[in-house]
């Protein structure tokens, strides 16, 4: 497995935290409130259902608190109370490997990929999830970019700065999230292969 995010790694490697399912018209009535009433208001109604919440989360982040609040709402229990219960145990092991760069050659290389993308196609793309824009599946960095173009807000240009731009600053982010993590072994971007699978071999057999 190559990439994702950092939730998206430890939802393979360490299994996910069990929520309930609830109504999709809580989540449908918490963005109409975003909408209406900013952020600020979500983060009060936070504050007051899930405190532990309130203080632990991206406050600023909108998805974060919506996602929280559905849950608390939906439940009838704090968001919190879901957390680092005991998932189910992971039937393999997990050997993580990460890359390091200086960083302004990964931010070269992100500003390229994005005109990469784009020169392959990503505004076609764009264009055919134009009906699909409020879910928040496509509230992320390429797409939300472009959706502000379509809808004649921004300007092509701007939008693909916007896009570089947020790209660097979750690149920025990940790196935080994975320097965080102790079972992660680092190498140079411009490592010998042999010096990465020599290692990884020796992780297999001494866990054997």
């Amino acid at each position: 497995m190559v990439g994702g995010s950092g939730l998206y790694i430890d939802a393979v490697t360490k299994g996910l935290d069990n929520f309930p399912k609830v109504d999709d018209s809580i989540r449908k009535n918490l963005n109409e409130e975003l909408e209406k009433n900013g952020l600020e208001s979500l983060q009060i109604k936070l504050k007051d259902l899930d405190y532990v919440s309130y203080n632990k989360i991206a406050i600023n982040n909108p998805q974060r608190i919506i996602r929280a609040l559905e849950i608390c709402i939906g439940s009838g229990q704090p968001y919190s109370s879901f957390l680092n219960k005991e998932k189910v145990k992971r039937n393999f092991k997990t050997v993580s490997i990460g890359l390091t760069a200086e960083r302004d050659i990964m931010y070269t290389r992100i500003n390229e990929r994005v005109d990469k993308m784009m020169e392959e196609g990503l505004l076609d793309e764009v264009q055919g999830l134009i009906e699909y824009k409020d879910l928040n599946s496509l509230n992320t960095v390429g797409y939300k970019e472009l959706f502000q173009y379509l809808g004649k807000e921004w300007g092509l240009d701007f939008a693909v700065s916007e896009i570089k731009k947020n790209s660097r600053r979750f690149a920025k982010r990940q790196t935080t999230w994975f320097k965080k993590n102790d079972q992660i072994s680092w190498f140079d971007y411009q490592y010998e292969l042999k010096e990465v699978t020599d290692y990884i071999n020796k992780k297999i057999q001494l866990d054997e």
